[in-house]
């Protein structure tokens, strides 16, 4: 089984060094490639990539000329993943990439079809509450057990992306593929990760109250409409 970590990579050019070698031991791996997308950087990711990725064997990069969203680019590295297994984390060295080693084990151990995503450990305690929040109003708006939804990695088998129909561009990406994966029945499974700080660069929503107010609104909203369209 071959597997597939994309990973969406916007004005991340001081991060990329120190992600690449936390991908180091997964590259070591045959059974696995990363996708590293520059999702419309306007910083010197392309240049860095450049000098970088020959030392990284099975990494490999997708360009998006424009940025239109965190979804957007990685449905596009989504698009180009050859594996039998393919998902997401993210580039901000919160999430380690070597989690995907634990979400392998499940998929080789068990003769199902999983749906595998972290479950974040060490956040600041605000964030724990404003998370623990959203997956309570996701829950009972979706009838589905919905907590943690934004935890990395994710993963599922190829087919399973395959059937998708008209995913969202944003951050509601992860909200989709979440209750997708339970709406045509497949086995949820969470991984404890470790949550650390960013290396460098902050956050595009989690800055202060009124970003994460414009967040929640646009969840909300998109909530909605994914129950409606799935109804």
């Amino acid at each position: 089984m071959k597997y597939s970590l994309v990973i969406p990579c916007y004005n991340e050019a001081e991060n990329i060094p120190l992600l690449l070698e936390r991908c180091k031991l997964l590259l070591e791996d045959s059974s696995i490639e990363v996708i590293l997308v520059d999702n419309g950087s306007t910083d010197n990711t392309q240049v860095i990539f450049k000098q970088l990725l020959p030392q990284y064997p099975r990494a490999r990069t997708v360009l998006v000329t424009q940025n239109q969203g965190y979804g957007y680019g990685i449905l596009q590295g989504l698009k180009v993943a050859s594996g039998d297994v393919i998902g997401w984390t993210h580039a901000d060295m919160q999430t380690d990439p070597a989690d995907l080693f634990a979400a392998k084990k499940l998929f080789e151990q068990q003769n199902k079809s999983l749906f595998v995503k972290g479950r974040r450990h060490g956040r600041p305690l605000a964030d724990v509450f404003f998370t623990f929040g959203m997956s309570i109003f996701e829950s009972l708006l979706m009838s589905k057990p919905m907590s943690d939804i934004n935890a990395q990695p994710t993963l599922f088998p190829r087919k399973f992306f395959e059937q998708w129909d008209n995913p969202p561009h944003d951050f509601s990406l992860d909200l989709y593929a979440y209750y997708q994966a339970h709406k045509i029945g497949l086995t949820v499974r969470r991984i404890p990760v470790y949550f650390g700080k960013r290396a460098h660069g902050v956050s595009s929503w989690n800055v202060d109250w009124k970003a994460k107010w414009k967040f929640i609104k646009r969840t909300i909203t998109y909530s909605f409409s994914l129950k409606r369209t799935m109804e």
